[in-house]
């Protein structure tokens, strides 16, 4: 089954394609890879999940800004290119937490962008991954993740 037709069939929605926040662009393509640039955790109304994990939201509200964030990429992505089904498989995906220096389940908030990713591809969503706490993010956002993707010849 095709990501556009898991994402229909999972009654799953993307927000609003965020506008870039400083002078970037929000993919580059090299040959068959595209880099999406950091997003955050949008949502559909074009609030943002916000707060410190361990602090302001716990590992199950970081885990769901994750997957929020998973969406949020997902509409650049498709905005950018036409359609999710370009996508090949998930090459490398860099997570990063907005916590208090003492949570360490970084990895654990960050899976609830790497499930989404299963979800609609299956085993070809699972990519390298490394999953990070920060001691800020921009407009204090729960969780922020950077992707590069193989995309299908």
């Amino acid at each position: 089954m095709s990501a556009e037709a898991r994402l229909k069939e999972l009654g799953l929605i993307l927000p609003p394609v965020p506008k870039p926040g400083g002078i970037y662009k929000p993919i580059v393509q090299v040959g068959q890879l595209i880099y999406v640039s950091g997003h955050g955790p949008l949502l559909t109304d074009g609030s943002l999940i916000t707060g410190k994990v361990g602090r302001d939201l716990t590992l199950e509200q970081g885990y769901e800004a994750a997957r929020a964030v998973g969406l949020t990429l997902l509409a650049t992505v498709r905005q950018q290119l036409g359609s999710l089904d370009r996508i090949q498989r998930t090459i490398k995906t860099l997570g990063m937490v907005n916590s208090t220096p003492d949570f360490d389940r970084h990895p654990a908030v960050i899976n609830g962008f790497s499930q989404l990713l299963i979800d609609l591809y299956g085993e070809d969503g699972i990519g390298a991954r490394s999953a990070v706490g920060m001691g800020s993010l921009p407009g204090n956002i729960a969780v922020e993740v950077e992707a590069i993707f193989e995309l299908k010849v």
